[in-house]
C-alpha cells in the first residue's frame, strides 16, 4: 500500500524584526526560488506571496518530508539566496519561528485568492493583526511576549 495524504498548509513567517526589507521588484526571484525548492523536496506549491515584512506559502508537503525541516531549509537556502545575488540589500534574516495552519482542499481557491491579493489586504492591516486573526481562527494559544 502506498501512502496517501491531502493536507494544505498555509506557512506564513516574517522578517527579522518585522523590518520591511522584501522590496517588490525582486520579490518573484525569491518565490520562483522557493517553489524549485518545495519542488525538489517534490512539495506542490499552489500560492506564494506577501508584502514587504512576511511571506505566505500555500503547500502540500510530501509526507516524506516533516513541515519543520521544509521551513527550516526554505528559511535557511532563500536567507542564503537573497545575500549571495543581493535582492534586498538591508534583509537581516528571517525571524525565528513561523506559523503553519492546515486547510481543507475544500479552501483551497479561497486561500490562493487571499494571498494573491497580499498587497491589497495589507493596505488596512498589519501583519500582526492578521497574525493574530490565524491563531484564532485556529485555536492557538500563545503567549503575547513572543509575537515580537
Amino acid at each position: 500500500m502506498s501512502t496517501y495524504t491531502q493536507i494544505i498548509y498555509q506557512i506564513v513567517f516574517s522578517t527579522k524584526h518585522r523590518e520591511k526589507t522584501l522590496h517588490k521588484d525582486k520579490r518573484d526571484d525569491l518565490y520562483k526560488y522557493i517553489w524549485g525548492l518545495l519542488k525538489n523536496k517534490n512539495c506542490h506549491l499552489y500560492r506564494i506571496g506577501g508584502v514587504e515584512d512576511h511571506i505566505h506559502i500555500l503547500t502540500h508537503i510530501h509526507p516524506s518530508v516533516s513541515l519543520a525541516a521544509i521551513v527550516k531549509d526554505i528559511k535557511v537556502a532563500s536567507s542564503q539566496y537573497i545575500k549571495e545575488n543581493k535582492l534586498f540589500n538591508k534583509f537581516n534574516g528571517w525571524q525565528d519561528g513561523y506559523g503553519a495552519f492546515t486547510y481543507s482542499v475544500k479552501e483551497k481557491d479561497n486561500l490562493i485568492d487571499y494571498i494573491k491579493n497580499q498587497e491589497q489586504h495589507h493596505t488596512s492591516k498589519s501583519f500582526k493583526e492578521e497574525y493574530l486573526e490565524f491563531l484564532a481562527e485556529h485555536q492557538i494559544e500563545f503567549d503575547e511576549k513572543y509575537l515580537l
